[in-house]
Formats: structure tokens, C-alpha cells, sequence
């Protein structure tokens, strides 16, 4: 079965995380719920928010983990020795590592984004490429490097198209939850990819 961790720091930007427990959980896949140093966090916009458990690592089975944004979860990850050591060894074992908004920093200062093509949060792409050796920015909405195997999105609006982009890198369906969910709708309307 395909399974998801989506490390929540206090400070993380709320539509990010929670729209990817969201829409894995929608479509049959087990999403956890991860704590970077505590079950108990709050978010970004004071949303308290209570996990499946704390960051450990048992992360190394995961078939990806996700960051997402807000500048205080994405500090607090990015300072994190812990997932640091847990994100390499992931990058190392072939594993997707995720993140987005501002987060793609802490993967860029742990090394993660060195020869990867990626995208941040608009204004952070100078800040990550001094740290990710050789990296690629790209302006794109969601970015998928294939051979570094990291997906990365931009912020609180791309939740959804990130969400899906990882879901379908796993081989996961998403014809019907995206027209449930009538983001096929929205895309057809609102002109984005």
C-alpha cells in the first residue's frame, strides 16, 4: 500500500499540509499525519493541530515525505538535524522527498536540491539556489525531478495541484477525485497547469 508523511512544524502554513492529508485520504492512501517534535503543533495562522505521531525514523518506509510551507514550519525545518539526516537518507534510498511554498529551502540547505531542478516560493529562489549546489529553478507551478526524485510546488494556492502531482508520481489514479473535487472544473476555467 502506498503511504504519505506530511511533517508538520509549529508555523506551517495550514492549506499546504492539510491538503495533502486531504486528498491522499481521499484517494485510499495512508497519509500520516507527522510531528517534527511533538503531536500537539500549531500552525501558522493559530490552528491547533494534533498528529499521528512525531518524526522518527520510520520515515525511511514512507513512499514520500512532504513539507509544506509557512516561513516558521519551514525554519524549523530547515534547522532540524534530524530530518536532515532522515531526508538524505530517503534521497540516498531512491525515496520522494516533497515540499512546498517556502519549504524547498529546507531541502536546498540540507543538500536534497543539489543538481535538481525545483521551484520555492516566488522571492526565495535566490535564497535556495545559494544553497542548492547546481540547482534548477523553474517559475513552473508544480517541478518534478525524476532523478533526484523531489516534487516541489510554489505556495498555498498550487495545494491541490501539488497534492495531485505527487499522488500521480506514485502511480496513484486521480481522473475521478480531481473531477469530484472539480479542480478539472477550476483548471478549465482559470487558466493554470
Amino acid at each position: 500500500m502506498t503511504k504519505v508523511a506530511v511533517i508538520f512544524a509549529d508555523g506551517c502554513e495550514e492549506v499546504e499540509a492539510l491538503t495533502q492529508i486531504d486528498v491522499f485520504r481521499r484517494l485510499g492512501i495512508q497519509a500520516d499525519m507527522v510531528g517534527l517534535d511533538a503531536t500537539d503543533v500549531m500552525s501558522a495562522h493559530q490552528v491547533a493541530l494534533k498528529m499521528d505521531k512525531v518524526a522518527d525514523d520510520s520515515l525511511l518506509d514512507y513512499d514520500a515525505v512532504i513539507f509544506p510551507g509557512g516561513m516558521g514550519g519551514a525554519k524549523r525545518l530547515k534547522e532540524s538535524s534530524k530530518m536532515k539526516d532522515i531526508m538524505l537518507k530517503r534521497q540516498a534510498a531512491g525515496k520522494w522527498d516533497c515540499a512546498m511554498c517556502a519549504a524547498p529551502t529546507a531541502l536546498a540547505a540540507y543538500g536534497v536540491l543539489d543538481d535538481a531542478d525545483y521551484t520555492v516560493y516566488p522571492g526565495m529562489d535566490d535564497q535556495t539556489q545559494a544553497d542548492a549546489k547546481n540547482g534548477r529553478f523553474h517559475e513552473d507551478i508544480t517541478v518534478v525531478d525524476n532523478e533526484k526524485h523531489v516534487i516541489t510546488s510554489r505556495g498555498p494556492a498550487t495545494a491541490l495541484a501539488f497534492a495531485y502531482k505527487i499522488a500521480e508520481t506514485l502511480g496513484v489514479d486521480t481522473a475521478d477525485l480531481k473531477k469530484g473535487m472539480l479542480y478539472d472544473y477550476l483548471k478549465k476555467n482559470i487558466q493554470f497547469s
